[in-house]
């Protein structure tokens, strides 16, 4: 299977919704999540400059990196029976206050966070992305998932650093 590496950015609109794309394209067609893409590998890309290029080619927002916060990654084996997935989780300290034009990826919307569980999200975001989305305010996490063989397998590779002083 291919490796591949991409980021996802949660944007939010002054009222504390969060910004979503219904994708148009697999992977997950016809699912909602975050706005982002894959590194640009053959460039040298890095995870921030993938997650800047990707907010600005899909919803116009320009970030620098001092707007957004890494808050963790997810590791999937074999999702879908077709890829290992490597995603970085970002945060977006700069907030959007228009709804983005639909792109060739998908229809953008906004949704309160406890609607989202009620949305078509991909299977797996219910417990390898917005459980650390919701925690993001503790530090980085880790997560790594092994997607193949029928049942989810989840290991915690990285928590938050906690302070013993």
């Amino acid at each position: 299977m291919n490796f591949k590496i991409s980021c996802l950015v949660f944007i939010h609109n002054h009222n504390g919704e969060i910004l979503l794309l219904k994708r148009n394209k697999p992977p997950n067609l016809g699912f909602w999540s975050p706005p982002g893409g894959k590194l640009e590998m053959s460039r040298g890309e890095s995870p921030f400059e993938c997650v800047r290029r990707e907010a600005f080619e899909e919803t116009g927002l320009s970030l620098e990196n001092k707007d957004l916060s890494l808050f963790g990654y997810v590791s999937e084996k074999a999702y879908e029976q077709k890829n290992h997935w490597l995603m970085f989780l970002f945060h977006s300290k700069k907030r959007i206050d228009f709804k983005p034009n639909d792109i060739d990826e998908g229809t953008f919307a906004f949704f309160k966070r406890e609607t989202v569980e009620n949305l078509a999200i991909p299977t797996t975001d219910h417990e390898l992305i917005w459980p650390f989305y919701d925690k993001r305010s503790d530090g980085f996490w880790g997560v790594s998932a092994d997607c193949g063989g029928g049942k989810l397998k989840i290991k915690i590779e990285a928590t938050p650093l906690k302070d013993d002083n």
